[in-house]
């Protein structure tokens, strides 16, 4: 059995850009006795048609005053290299690492140098597991820009080794002899610098004022409590509650323009935008943790999650904003964890008598940190991503696990160090100018009289930038 296909749910543009036909009363033949019962509201089968909320629930708003925001994250505090090679020969006592430049980052100070310096005492193992021993403690002797040359603990160091063999080298200390000079060098922090530019979101509504003469006959309501007889409130209203959820799904889905792409190549002559911004999917997926091939549906998947988490941020408490499908599994999860799971009959800690409807649903668990779950309404709904392939490879989205809290970032406006929520929006704002949420009418119709024009023009702007701080703290959940 199963739900069947037809009917389904409509998907129908519900707005035109030109009076339909039925905001206006068309039948006019008054010789026919059988006239209409009419209702005089609208019947909102829809429910609550807006989807903006996400945003608001986990994050905040804050002015900025420039093209481009900049913030710097903190990085690793320790010192760690990965893919290192050495020739050295069997049961040498001493040998030379090489250290790839994949270990090093450009952006920062140190460029290609690694920071490893004489006299530290260093963990060095295979990454294949096939020498023996994997593990071997030494003592930094000599170093040059990308290679560092060791003596072994261990008598014979190395046993076995071929050229292939690529080894991970991390710092646990150092060790120096009595009335030895000071360490060599020193080591500057390093900071890693992100940046994103906010974009300019318009939107407008306009009706003649020969139009606005015809009164409608259904009394119309909007979700923001709006209401009224005349039918182009409702379309005004819908409007603005149009935009405001692009506010945030604009700052969901945005993505930067490529070199070589059609929008960077667009030019000054047109009005449309050719920069892009850095949406948090995208930021999410280009700096953060991905989970591909469909939700994690046992405690195995969210331990390796958990894993991950651990090499991150570990921050204790998030939030997994998840479409219907992955709620319903996160539950079927738990509930299998209780002994009478696999029954349904129990669901949670309370006593099932027969006076209680069943509780199948879970708000979070904890396992290693604290999940709390989220139904997400712009993952569920069929104009937007609710209705996409959700087919194995599709990359259609799950979920978004987003962590807790504030973290201390540099603001450049304020001049010191600040807490931030992981996830907030900058809106372009100065002291004569407030782009937040801009809206202003024009025309002469309708109480407007700033121009020639006969009609009444109600226009909505904002220019806004989303910065997800500390990307590597999230999850994106794909197909």
């Amino acid at each position: 059995m199963s739900v069947k296909a037809d009917p389904t749910y409509a998907l129908q543009p519900s707005a035109q850009q030109v009076p339909t036909s039925t905001n206006y009363i068309t039948n006019f033949d008054f010789l026919n006795q059988y006239l209409p019962d009419t209702y005089e509201k609208e019947f909102e089968r829809y429910g609550n048609r807006t989807l903006a909320s996400f945003l608001r629930m986990v994050g905040a708003e804050m002015p900025s005053n420039s093209d481009r925001i900049e913030w710097a994250e903190q990085g690793r505090l320790h010192i760690k290299y990965t893919n290192c090679t050495t020739t050295v020969l069997t049961n040498s006592d001493v040998a030379t690492f090489t250290i790839p430049n994949t270990n090093f980052d450009p952006t920062l100070s140190g460029g290609a140098t690694q920071a490893i310096r004489k006299g530290q005492t260093v963990f060095i193992q295979s990454q294949d597991g096939a020498n023996t021993p994997q593990s071997l403690k030494a003592i930094v002797t000599d170093t040059t820009a990308n290679t560092i040359v060791v003596a072994f603990y261990r008598a014979n160091g190395i046993t076995t080794t071929t050229v292939a063999t690529q080894y991970t080298i991390f710092i646990y200390g150092s060790e120096f002899r009595k009335g030895s000079v000071a360490m060599e060098g020193s080591l500057e922090a390093d900071d890693v610098f992100f940046n994103n530019s906010p974009i300019i979101i318009k939107d407008k509504y306009a009706v003649s004022g020969s139009d606005m003469a015809q009164i409608g006959w259904v009394e119309v309501t909007t979700e923001n409590g709006a209401n009224g007889y005349l039918w182009y409130l409702k379309s005004e209203h819908e409007t603005r509650l149009r935009f405001d959820d692009y506010l945030e799904t604009a700052m969901i889905e945005a993505v930067p323009a490529e070199v070589g792409s059609g929008v960077a190549a667009l030019t000054a002559t047109t009005s449309v935008g050719n920069k892009g911004s850095e949406g948090v999917f995208y930021v999410v997926n280009e700096r953060g943790n991905v989970w591909t091939g469909g939700p994690p549906v046992d405690l195995a998947g969210w331990d390796s999650i958990i894993s991950r988490l651990d090499k991150q941020g570990a921050i204790e408490e998030n939030v997994v904003f998840v479409n219907r499908n992955f709620g319903f599994q996160i539950d079927d999860m738990l509930a299998a964890q209780n002994s009478y799971g696999a029954g349904g009959t129990s669901y949670g800690l309370f006593d099932n008598d027969k006076e209680m409807a069943l509780n199948l649903g879970f708000t979070g668990f904890r396992r290693g940190y604290d999940f709390y779950k989220s139904d997400w309404k712009y993952l569920n709904d069929p104009t937007m991503r609710g209705g996409l392939n959700g087919a194995a490879g599709s990359g259609t989205i799950d979920g978004l696990l987003v962590p807790a809290g504030s973290t201390s970032v540099y603001d450049q406006i304020l001049g010191k160090n600040a807490k931030r929520p992981f996830l907030h929006v900058r809106y372009r704002a100065s002291e004569t100018e407030d782009r937040r949420y801009k809206t202003w009418i024009t025309g002469s119709a309708g109480g407007a009289s700033n121009s020639g024009l006969d009609a009444m023009e109600v226009h909505f702007l904002s220019e806004r930038a989303v910065c997800t701080l500390g990307a590597n703290n999230f999850f994106i959940f794909e197909q």
